[in-house]
This record gives structure tokens, C-alpha cells and sequence, in this order.
């Protein structure tokens, strides 16, 4: 039987795939402003490696129009790879959580993992073609598919590529997910669909990531081998204050799957701002990295800068990109949650 396993974020790509915000019940008075921070994300990534923009039937002319060829971005030390749109069935946005989870076999052969998709606990309707759309892009890729029964989100895991996954309670244990498993099943399924051998388990996601049930990925991601950034509030009013630095002692008592201990990045600042006669917070955890650069969720505020710097030293040879990410962050998310990474096939020679 060929083994497979799932890659780190920070291993080479073939490409990015992201999905066209369309759901007008979600963004509201905001959906035109999604629509173009959208734009702005995928060209940023198109300045390290082609994105791929699905778009629902019908909205692949505005997709195009937004979103332009993204190729380059001017420096002449890129390999752009502009921004291709599609058409395919969607309900949402989130290819972070509605796409594949592509691994690798040892001889670098690509396949992708479906998961089932239920719209975090069915918060929103419908969700049936974003249930279907991991096999339908696998498809369309020529990849070769391997089904889960089990619901799992990829916002909800982090892994090194050697082994280590890590995760939280609050996300997978949630009775609105997989109810019929227990902690050891759902272990069990990660280990054998993304080829990890150890799972970590940190207590929390964000207090006020309502609607993820507290996603990994505005919590903390690995940066390296034995790396990991993780969001430390230094505000002790900010909700997750204390959840946090529970967090952060778990990742202080355990070792990954190679038996080294953690160093531990802690990006101390937090980012919130007004939208939509609200306020909402921009997680900066939230990041994609791209062939050669990081391209990170902000808000406008003074905090930014000294967030970018902190994710450069764990990122040290790329460049970091800052993209505005508020209307984003007010339906639920950051520029992680909207991309989804294609690892790049490896070949002989």
C-alpha cells in the first residue's frame, strides 16, 4: 500500500487555489469589498507562484476582471505565476476548509485527501457543493483522490511535514464535526490519511472564533522543523489571554514527532478595527506561505509593522507581504483560510 503524507506550507508549490466570494447572506454590506481584498490576496500570492480562482458559474468574468493576470510583482526576483480563473460549483469561499489536503508518496507522486465538508457544524446552507468541490478539483487537476468519511477542516491542522500535527480540542472534538468518533479515532484518521505519527492536542482556539469552533490556524503554525509561531496577546484584557499561554505550556511540555523541543515564536501584537458598525479582530496567525514569500492578513493599524517583523525572523529568505483583510476577518476569517497550497510534484533527476 503506498504511503502518503501530507507536506509542510512551507515546501515548494505548484500553485495556489482559492475561491470567488459570492455568498451575499455571509458578507452582506461588505460583499463588494471582500471581493476586492480577495483580488488583492490572490495577486500577492501570484507574485511567488500561479493561483488558481475558482469561481461559482456565471462570476468568472468579475473574477477576471478583479483579480487581472497577478504575475510578478516588479522586482524581477519573482517567478510570478498569475491568477487563472475557473468555473465550478461552490456555496462559499473557504478553500483552506473546502478543498483537498494534498500529500506526497516517497517517490513525490501527489495525490489529494477528501474529507467531508459540513460547513463548521452546519452554520450555514446550503453546503452540499462545497462538500463535493475537493473531489471536482482533484478532477479537474488530473489527481488522484483519497476519500474520508471523517468531517475535518484544513484550517483546523498544522504539520511540520516530518510527522508532527497539531491541533485543537475545542475544533475536532466538537460534537458538531464527527460525533459517532472519539479523540483516539479521529487521531487515528489523521495518522492514516495525512501520514502524522504524533498529534498534538492544544485546549484552545480563539475565544471569539465562533465560527470555526477555534481553528488552528489563528492559534499558531509551524515555521520550520521544530518551529512554531504562535499568537501571544500581551493585552491581559484580550479574551485569550490566559488561553493562550495554556496553549503555549502545552507546546513547552511536548516534543514533536522527531523528539525535539518546540522553540516557540510568540507574536505578541493583535489587530482590532471597525467594519460594518462592528468591530473585528484580524488574526495575523492567519498567513499564507508562498513559494519564496509570506503573505499576511492586516488591518491598518500600528501593530502591523511589528507583527510583519516578528513572522520575518520565523521566515528568514522570504519576503513578507502585508494585505489589507478586514472584510475577510468579518466573515470569520484570514488569508489562510481562503488559499489552499498545491506541493509541487517532485521528479527524477
Amino acid at each position: 500500500m503506498t504511503e502518503f503524507r501530507m507536506p509542510a506550507e512551507w515546501s515548494p508549490h505548484d500553485g495556489c487555489l482559492m475561491a470567488w466570494p459570492t455568498r451575499e447572506d455571509l458578507w452582506g454590506s461588505v460583499l463588494a469589498e471582500v471581493k476586492e481584498e480577495y483580488a488583492n490576496v490572490a495577486r500577492a500570492i501570484a507574485a511567488f507562484e500561479p493561483v488558481t480562482m475558482v469561481a461559482p458559474p456565471g462570476f468568472g468574468e468579475e473574477a477576471r476582471a478583479l483579480c487581472g493576470d497577478g504575475g510578478g510583482d516588479g522586482d524581477g526576483d519573482r517567478d510570478g505565476g498569475g491568477v487563472t480563473v475557473i468555473e465550478l460549483p461552490l456555496d462559499d469561499s473557504w478553500f483552506r476548509d473546502s478543498a483537498p489536503l494534498f500529500v506526497l508518496d516517497g517517490d513525490g507522486n501527489r495525490a489529494g485527501v477528501d474529507f467531508r465538508f459540513n460547513a463548521w457544524g452546519r452554520k450555514h446552507h446550503p453546503y452540499d457543493s462545497d462538500d463535493r468541490i475537493s473531489g471536482l478539483l482533484l478532477e479537474h487537476l488530473g489527481v488522484d483522490r483519497i476519500p474520508s468519511g471523517m468531517i475535518l477542516e484544513g484550517g483546523a491542522v498544522t504539520v511540520d511535514g516530518e510527522g508532527t500535527l497539531i491541533t485543537t480540542e475545542q475544533c475536532l472534538l466538537h460534537p458538531n464535526r464527527n460525533p459517532g468518533m472519539n479523540r483516539e479515532q479521529i487521531e487515528g484518521e489523521l495518522r492514516s490519511r495525512l501520514g502524522v505519527t504524533k498529534v498534538v492536542w492544544l485546549p484552545y482556539g480563539g475565544l471569539l472564533d465562533t465560527e470555526t469552533d477555534g481553528h488552528v490556524d489563528g492559534v499558531c503554525a509551524f515555521a520550520a522543523p521544530g518551529t512554531v509561531v504562535i499568537s501571544l496577546p500581551s493585552d491581559p484584557d484580550h479574551p485569550d489571554y490566559a488561553r493562550m499561554r495554556a496553549n503555549r505550556a502545552v507546546l513547552e511540555a511536548t516534543t514533536d514527532a522527531r523528539g525535539r523541543r518546540l522553540e516557540i515564536i510568540e507574536v505578541p501584537q493583535t489587530a482590532f478595527a471597525d467594519m460594518a458598525d462592528g468591530e473585528i479582530e484580524v488574526s495575523y496567525l492567519n498567513y499564507y506561505v508562498a513559494n519564496g514569500g509570506v503573505v499576511v492578513p492586516v488591518a491598518g493599524v500600528p501593530q502591523d509593522e511589528e507583527a510583519l517583523a516578528v513572522i520575518a525572523t520565523a521566515y528568514p529568505g522570504r519576503k513578507v507581504v502585508g494585505v489589507r483583510a478586514l472584510a475577510i476577518a468579518f466573515g470569520g476569517g484570514g488569508v489562510h483560510c481562503i488559499t489552499q497550497q498545491v506541493p509541487a510534484v517532485r521528479t527524477a533527476g
